[in-house]
């Protein structure tokens, strides 16, 4: 062994050493002879023979030796040795972190996994028997929940430990709790598990993802609880959320949350949606939770409705909610037709005979008088803008917003933020919160037109934009003005602005397709859609509405120019869709769980962001997009769909085990009749028979 002179701590050291060492390094020395120096040209050496040193400095690091020792040591017992049954997607999935971890992992599956197994360094046996023979401690049931009981009646159970650990690992929890009770011996240990990720939703790491456990039977022997909890430390070194929760208590939520979120990820998935070019925030949610719902089978969505006893009652309240939504939706848009049939009739009866004439002449004149004011304010505005300069032209604009309320306020702080100025008026007062903006506010419609605002910016609910529109006197606007609305559809808007205002007036149809909530952290990458519907060919006109666009585009909203039919049409599929999803899951009254997987939070997010909205926006979505009912349609189609293929399943599973046991009784050998009285068998034979018969 190589020993070293000790060094005096004590003493300061010194870059020449006074301390003798000869030979540090001969021919026998293990380390590199690099570090030898020739015999002669060594001025340290005192002799030309070799001394062997003697070890004195080494016992100091035995200390840190031993503790490292003790850590191997510890490390090495916290390891398992942890059998894999049903080496699919998610048992791969498992095994590359037990591996990780240094724990001895094997697998059984009925495919031939051994390229995989191998390439994750587990060892993988074709037969059970000789899978149960190494004697792994954990048995870990990894299969799907409806093969879960034929898999473990082929286990071999004689071959293992009389002390084996059973783990399972389904979304459903009762089930496979009553069943390991029902068939595994009672010296089995048994913990029923869900660890609720899986490879796409836990691609980034398990850190605080939910993993639900049950001790369901773990005998008091230190060796059996120590075990247990080596298993459980798998997914608590990894980060995982650990909830020790019951069985039944798992159902319970899951029913509320996991098999809600996959039937609402289904029933989209059957309407095909697709990424269009003006996603929102919610939208893409949802197509987030498609993509994630249809990576797994059916088998497994049909496995959380037929082996869990709540999911039949979710089923009905979804069904009920959905309904509901759309009675209240049919319901409201009765009411309008009703109403407006009603006035029509009242308006067609007061109009008889001269009455009717004098009515008609009037409006006639009226509409003349209204048409020559507008003209004179149109000559004079002319005028006035035939004398300014271009110099006197300023980059900053006059913005009226019309309707100031929560969305109009959210847009205003922007605005003028910008420096433009901007004006408001609304039917309700609003004049301190406009105060604190640094918005001019106008009470009176007359008196905010007379300011002769450049833009006026229509913040209406869409059911009232009609009635606001009419109530505006154009006649006290310059003729060139630009108006714009920021209503969810665009077809109703654009008809309405071309129908009613006057032709010289320009026209901007868009849609943020954001608000206060999903814009509250800036305006970046957030589509604005926008069509110029009718934008004069004068360079000033064409500036403006550049100019306002650009109040949008400097805060970074993805710019998106887009007819109004074409907005319309992907609204339909994505927005009014995004709104359906979040009504009728409100009337669920769905709630936060100690299990919330992350698509069931997408659910309650999007709910949130809904019941934001009045009813009055969801519903002006439903009767101004004509794309919107048959949206609607589909959405039905597409729920009824899935309970048919659901309910199809039962029935055909409940007709094959009642056929096999009708078959299984046709199996059955006859039973030997016993011996007759001899009248019995006379009235049996052949010629009774035929003597009955005559």
């Amino acid at each position: 062994m190589l020993s070293f002179a000790t060094l005096n701590p004590s003493t300061p050291f010194n870059h020449t050493p006074s301390y003798t060492v000869c030979r540090i390094l001969n021919r026998n020395s293990l380390l590199p002879s690099t570090f030898s120096l020739p015999p002669k040209s060594n001025p340290y050496c005192s002799s030309s023979t070799d001394r062997p040193l003697r070890v004195r400095a080494i016992d100091a690091v035995q200390l840190f030796d031993y503790e490292s020792k003790l850590a191997k040591e510890f490390t090495i017992s916290q390891r398992l040795k942890i059998a894999i049954v049903g080496f699919g997607n998610f048992g791969q999935f498992l095994a590359a972190t037990l591996v990780r971890q240094g724990h001895t992992v094997l697998a059984h599956s009925r495919s031939d996994h051994s390229a995989a197994a191998k390439k994750l360094g587990v060892l993988f046996f074709q037969n059970p028997d000789d899978l149960c023979e190494e004697h792994p401690e954990v048995i870990l049931l990894c299969s799907s929940i409806i093969s879960t009981e034929r898999v473990l009646l082929t286990i071999p159970l004689q071959r293992l430990k009389r002390s084996t650990l059973f783990v399972d690992v389904l979304s459903v929890k009762e089930f496979p709790k009553k069943l390991l009770l029902e068939l595994l011996p009672s010296d089995f240990d048994v913990l029923c598990t869900h660890p609720m990720f899986g490879p796409e939703s836990a691609r980034d790491g398990w850190t605080g993802l939910p993993f639900v456990f049950e001790k369901v039977r773990i005998l008091d022997e230190e060796h059996r609880v120590s075990r247990c909890e080596k298993f459980l430390n798998v997914f608590a070194k990894e980060g995982c959320r650990m909830v020790e929760m019951s069985c039944e208590d798992h159902d319970r939520y899951a029913a509320g949350s996991q098999f809600i979120t996959h039937t609402v990820g289904r029933i989209l998935e059957g309407l095909m949606l697709e990424s269009t070019p003006i996603n929102t925030k919610g939208y893409e949610s949802l197509l987030g939770l498609v993509e994630n719902t249809a990576r797994d089978s059916f088998d497994l969505y049909y496995g959380l409705f037929m082996f869990n006893k709540n999911s039949l009652e979710m089923l009905e309240k979804l069904d009920l909610a959905f309904e509901d939504l759309r009675k209240q939706l049919i319901a409201r848009l009765h009411h309008v037709v009703r109403n407006q049939l009603m006035e029509d009739g009242e308006r067609l009866q007061q109009l008889d005979g001269s009455n009717s004439h004098a009515l008609i002449r009037r409006a006639r004149n009226g509409s003349a008088l209204l048409h020559s004011r507008s003209n004179d304010v149109t000559l004079l505005s002319s005028s006035i803008s035939n004398n300014s300069s271009p110099s006197d032209e300023n980059t900053k604009l006059k913005i009226a917003i019309v309707g100031f309320g929560n969305f109009g306020q959210f847009l205003a702080k922007t605005i003028v933020s910008q420096g433009h100025q901007v004006l408001a008026y609304s039917r309700t007062d609003y004049s301190d919160v406009a105060r604190e903006l640094g918005v001019s506010y106008f009470s009176n419609a007359d008196d905010l037109c007379e300011q002769h605002p450049e833009v006026i910016l229509l913040c209406t609910s869409i059911l009232s934009t009609v009635k606001v529109l009419k109530s505006l006197p154009f006649q006290r606007l310059k003729r060139s003005t630009l108006f714009v609305d920021v209503l969810s559809v665009k077809e109703f808007p654009r008809n309405l602005f071309l129908q009613h205002l006057p032709p010289d007036f320009d026209v901007l149809c868009t849609h943020p397709m954001f608000g206060p909530e999903s814009g509250k952290n800036g305006w970046k990458n957030l589509p604005l859609v926008y069509d110029k519907v009718r934008i004069g060919n004068e360079e000033s006109r064409i500036l403006r509405c550049c100019q306002f666009l650009d109040i949008f585009a400097s805060e970074g909203c993805r710019m998106v120019e887009m007819s109004c039919a074409e907005h319309d049409w992907y609204a339909a599929g994505s927005q009014f869709v995004t709104h359906t999803t979040g009504r009728f899951l409100e009337k669920l009254g769905l709630e936060t769980t100690p299990i919330n997987t992350k698509g069931y939070e997408t659910l309650l997010s999007l709910v949130e962001n809904t019941v934001e909205d009045s009813f009055d926006l969801y519903y002006g979505l439903f009767l101004y997009n004509l794309n919107a009912m048959e949206q609607l349609e589909r959405f039905d189609l597409a729920f009824e769909s899935l309970k048919k293929q659901l309910f199809g399943r039962l029935h055909s599973i409940y007709r094959k085990h009642l056929f096999e046991n009708e078959e299984q009784i046709l199996a059955l050998p006859e039973r030997s009749t016993p011996p007759q009285k001899s009248e019995d068998s006379d009235a049996s034979s052949p010629l009774s028979k035929t003597v009955d018969t005559k």
